[in-house]
């Protein structure tokens, strides 16, 4: 189970919310071996009134946030191939440059999420968590 938040400005992730989407699912499906029908994103636009950020040597108004929630169990190596995978799928596909990203990953126990009526350590999965 993994639920995606997107912070950005609103100039720029509305054009994008679409492509961006498709990246990051891209990068889940592939680091995390997720199931293709599995996407949970969630998009908060901000105007800059709304979104304060360090104003980092090469940092633009594409500074964008990338929040993953997730089971607890994958491996180190395998979060780190999921930064990796965003980091150079944003540069290449949408111009997002390492300078314009942050990414954070939490994990929390299965026990504490709930989703179809159920606890989610209660789910039999259709994918494997620990990976």
């Amino acid at each position: 189970m993994s639920q995606i938040k997107i912070y950005g400005l609103r100039s720029h992730l509305d054009p994008i919310k679409s492509q961006l989407s498709d990246v990051i699912h891209s990068c889940i499906v592939d680091a995390l071996q997720y199931l293709p029908h599995k996407r949970a994103h969630r998009f908060f636009p901000l105007d800059p009134s709304d979104y304060y950020y360090p104003p980092e040597p090469g940092r633009t108004d594409r500074y964008t946030i990338i929040e993953i929630s997730m089971f607890e169990g994958r491996t180190v190596e395998t979060k780190k191939q999921l930064i990796r995978l965003l980091f150079d799928r944003a540069e290449k596909e949408l111009g997002i440059s390492n300078l314009d990203l942050e990414i954070t990953i939490f994990e929390t126990p299965k026990h504490n999420w709930g989703f179809r009526g159920l606890p989610g350590d209660e789910h039999s999965l259709d994918y494997r968590v620990n990976v």
